[in-house]
């Protein structure tokens, strides 16, 4: 009885993989067993890749999602082209002010920086660098701030390079 539903929930899984356009492009495979799809392949952004495990979680029967899908741009890309990719993420991002979040790029890896009174505007910059070509993982270090605390752009500079504890340099 379970190999049956590992069935059908396979070709449910094989219909999205094929007929969503998020999706159709890539050579995607997956495999369902008791109710747990291995999904595997190649795509450009984290952010298809977080959508693609987010809709296989949505298909209903499936228990669980192993992602072992990759990103992967076409060729090399650097540390300061995705850094450029995420900037131009942010500016087209509606209620996202990059004059409060900004971002640090290493290795892929994406560190939001900055300060903000609306928790909601980081997880827009996260979902924004996610898009870029290139990142791996975003990670935020943006400060919440207390709606009308005054900081000044020393401030800001100070806490993101972490030299912000006054006391003799050693």
């Amino acid at each position: 009885m379970a190999q049956d539903n590992d069935s059908l929930l396979a070709r449910q899984v094989r219909k999205l993989l094929d007929n969503d356009p998020r999706f159709a492009a890539y050579d995607l495979t997956a495999e369902v067993r008791n109710g747990e799809v291995i999904v595997t392949g190649v795509v450009d952004t984290l952010s298809e890749k977080n959508d693609l495990v987010r809709s296989l979680k949505d298909l209903p029967g499936i228990r669980a999602v192993e992602n072992a899908v990759s990103t992967s741009t076409d060729g090399q890309i650097t540390d300061p082209e995705v850094l450029e990719e995420v900037m131009d993420e942010f500016a087209q991002t509606p209620g996202l002010d990059v004059s409060r979040v900004g971002a640090k790029v290493d290795g892929g890896v994406v560190r939001l920086v900055g300060r903000t009174e609306n928790p909601d505007e980081i997880e827009a910059a996260r979902r924004a660098a996610a898009k870029a070509r290139g990142v791996r993982e975003v990670i935020s270090e943006v400060k919440v701030t207390e709606p009308g605390a005054d900081v000044t752009l020393e401030q800001i500079f100070h806490s993101q390079v972490r030299n912000d504890q006054d006391g003799p340099a050693r």
